[in-house]
């Protein structure tokens, strides 16, 4: 067991493909090849005794009546770990049901990762359609399949390749089926799933956090649901993320064009507004989609004592409705841009960062996502609105992004819409809101959601996938930068329940909902569908039902995990929205 790699293969009948396995790889790999029968049962087959000695003469490991479903308790196995696990074609027998042989893959993957490394792979070979993927021809209806995927999932395993078994690439190798019959099975398009390990599920919880907004220092709890979005550095110097790239990218295309300054001000990510302060920033947005902040505690910082002291207690300050807010968009800070010394006519000042947004599940829209904003001011002359508009199609066009212009009152504007989400950016007029500017002068401001835009040009199918700690994620664009994203988790297994229960209209809000879904789920649901609404003639309370699809872009999701998020959000309900679950 001191080869470099080390492979354990399971379920051998003749030996055959381990013999042909360890000859093609070499002495850099070191095989362990089992099989579930005796010694003496083995030897009926035909070329058992001569895979056996090829084995042997090699240095390789073989073993008798090892039962895969339990390989921690084998003697001679339990104390290694290995680099890749094998077994091809596994089958309970003769005519055996998917169901059962569904069971025999759980508890295969389940004893698998007890002795594999954590960067492991476990490789099963199926014959055709019996996997349940698309790469099955043709593929089985999903409850007549094996369901490999959700059932190594069980395990903590996701798929993360499917290639086709060549059985012509292992020289000598004869399929001999199941235990001791010598009736092989049909490999003929037979495809071999690789498993990986992921990171598990983590429940998200509150962060203390603390933030200085002029002379006060402002202490909150961070909604649960946004914790994953915190502290991700994402636009950070050392940063090899897909939407640094896409900023990268579209500054250097622009500065071919205008002069562009980079702000590196940290603008805090909490604000102090008033209720109608983000929608006369940005028309798009409502009251009801921003996260307004309750503090725990506030100091005020004293220059002449150097300390810091406490404000007056927290019934005496504004309410929440009229306090602090998480940004909900960067344009929040465009008076402050305009009125730095730096700023300068005929420059775009591009500053970028979190922004956050109440908005319902969807593969669409996220809570939180990085910004850009460009605010200068050109001649108005020049028509600037309008050479943005061009410039800016030229270089997104090809991403199929399309650009719609827009007249709200006096103000101009262009939205940027794609086929996932309308309106992801915008090119706008903005009223000038400094007298010391010259006549003659028109203030743009541009914004674009740098994480849609990001998906659209990598094609990244799910904006989940952008905030994902799978190392594999940021590893792929760190070797190829500029290249279309390749999933790491393939064909991820979808499920669906749903929830429902009383409630008082006239106080039940759904974005509140949505939260405690992405609380519970731990960021699982991908889609909530409102399916059926009852309103009680006489107590004047509604009944709604919703239904939730439960699918992780990055993570193994099985059928029971989904069960327990699916509890733990009916736990969290009656606690948190005042409803009775139904």
């Amino acid at each position: 067991m001191s080869k470099t790699r080390e492979v354990l293969l399971v379920g051998e009948g003749n030996f055959s493909f381990s013999a042909a396995l360890s000859e093609k790889a070499g002495d850099e790999v070191g095989v362990t090849a089992t099989c579930f029968q005796s010694e003496d049962q083995t030897f009926k087959h035909e070329g058992a005794v001569l895979n056996i000695q090829r084995l042997r003469e090699r240095g390789n490991v073989v073993l008798f009546k090892v039962d895969c479903t339990c390989l921690k308790e084998h003697e001679a196995i339990q104390h290694h770990l290995f680099d890749c696990i094998i077994f091809n074609f596994p089958h309970c027998g003769r005519k055996s049901g998917v169901k059962k042989n569904r069971i025999l893959l759980v508890k295969f993957f389940q004893s698998a990762v007890a002795v594999l490394k954590d960067n492991g792979e476990v490789h099963v070979t199926l014959c055709n359609g019996q996997g349940g993927t698309p790469c099955d021809s043709p593929m089985r209806e999903w409850h007549n399949s094996w369901q490999v995927v959700a059932m190594a999932a069980e395990a903590g395993l996701i798929l993360s390749e499917i290639r086709p078994f060549d059985c012509e690439t292992y020289q000598g190798y004869r399929c001999t089926g199941y235990r001791s019959q010598d009736k092989g099975f049909h490999v003929e398009g037979g495809l071999t799933h690789i498993f990986t390990r992921s990171l598990p599920h983590t429940m998200p919880e509150k962060l203390k956090m603390e933030k200085r907004i002029g002379k006060e220092t402002i202490c909150f709890e961070l909604p649960a649901e946004l914790s994953n979005y915190m502290n991700r550095n994402f636009l950070g110097q050392q940063s090899h993320h897909p939407v640094k790239t896409v900023q990268e990218q579209l500054l250097r295309e622009l500065k071919s064009v205008w002069p562009v300054c980079s702000i590196n001000e940290d603008f805090p990510e909490l604000v102090s507004c008033l209720p109608e302060t983000p929608e006369a920033c940005d028309s798009t947005l409502t009251q009801s989609e921003v996260y307004w902040i309750k503090p725990t505690d506030t100091y005020i910082f004293d220059q002449s004592e150097n300390e810091q002291k406490d404000c007056e207690s927290m019934d005496d300050q504004q309410s929440f409705t009229g306090s602090y807010a998480l940004r909900p968009s960067l344009l929040l800070h465009v008076q402050e841009i305009t009125q730095n010394e730096d700023f300068s006519p005929g420059t775009l000042h591009a500053v970028s960062g979190l922004v956050f947004q109440r908005v319902p599940i969807s593969l669409s829209r996220s809570p939180a996502f990085h910004q850009l904003l460009l605010v200068g001011m050109f001649p108005t002359e020049s028509n600037p609105l309008q050479c943005f508009h061009d410039c800016l199609e030229s270089l997104l066009t090809s991403y199929s992004v399309s650009f719609e212009e827009a007249q709200i009152g006096l103000e101009q504007q262009v939205w940027m819409n794609s086929k996932m989400l309308p309106k992801f950016g915008r090119i706008a007029s903005l009223p000038s809101l400094s007298s010391a500017l010259d006549d003659g002068l028109q203030l743009i401001g541009v914004s674009i959601n740098l994480d849609h835009l990001a998906t659209v040009i990598f094609g990244i199918s799910d904006w989940r996938l952008l905030w994902s700690a799978d190392p594999r994620f940021l590893k792929h664009f760190e070797a190829n930068p500029l290249g279309p994203f390749s999933h790491f988790s393939l064909y991820p297994p979808s499920y669906s329940h749903d929830v429902s229960f009383w409630m008082d209209p006239e106080i039940y809000e759904e974005l509140d909902f949505h939260a405690v879904v992405r609380e519970a789920s731990c960021g699982s649901v991908k889609n909530v569908a409102l399916v059926d609404r009852f309103r009680h003639p006489h107590m004047g309370h509604a009944s709604l039902c919703y239904r939730l699809t439960y699918q992780s872009s990055d993570r193994a999701l099985s059928h029971s995990q989904v069960l327990g998020l699916q509890n733990q959000l009916r736990r969290l309900l009656p606690l948190r929205l005042q409803v009775t679950l139904r």
